[in-house]
Order: structure tokens, then C-alpha cells, then sequence
């Protein structure tokens, strides 16, 4: 596994944690609901700690095209620039 730079990506990665309160292991390529186990109701959580962590709001609909790690990330550092 390579190791995560991605400061956005470790962020996700400890909301995850957060929530889910286990220990996890991620990279941007990681699926959140197949890799991480993660149902809907506990990504809506996750979603929920990365806007109080961010300070956004995530748009719900925005969720659809996220698969990855990677592509919240993402989807968080766009939000956070247009702010």
C-alpha cells in the first residue's frame, strides 16, 4: 500500500475512522463501500464529520459520483475552493 499525502485524503480517512470507530487503511484509490464496508447510512455520518471538520456543506446529490476516497477528496477540495 502506498502511503497518503493527500492531506484531504487522511482527513477522509479519519472521519471514517471516527464513525465507524475501528481502525482503517486507505489510499485515494480506495472503494468506500466495498474496501471500507461502508453502507449508506454510515457515509451519510462520514459526511456529516468531514462538513464540520471542512466547514461546507456537501450537497447530497454531489454523493452520487463519489466511489473512491479518492473522488471525496475531491469533491471536498472543489467545494472548499468555490467557497
Amino acid at each position: 500500500m502506498q502511503l497518503v499525502t493527500d492531506p484531504t485524503v487522511l482527513e477522509v480517512a479519519k472521519a471514517a475512522e471516527a464513525v465507524l470507530e475501528r481502525e482503517i487503511l486507505v489510499t485515494a484509490s480506495s472503494d468506500i463501500s466495498r474496501d471500507l464496508a461502508v453502507d449508506s447510512l454510515a457515509l451519510m455520518n462520514i459526511v456529516m464529520e468531514l462538513e464540520d471538520r471542512f466547514d461546507i456543506s456537501i450537497p447530497i446529490d454531489h454523493l452520487s459520483e463519489v466511489q473512491t476516497v479518492g473522488d471525496l477528496a475531491a469533491l471536498i477540495d472543489n467545494i472548499r475552493n468555490k467557497a
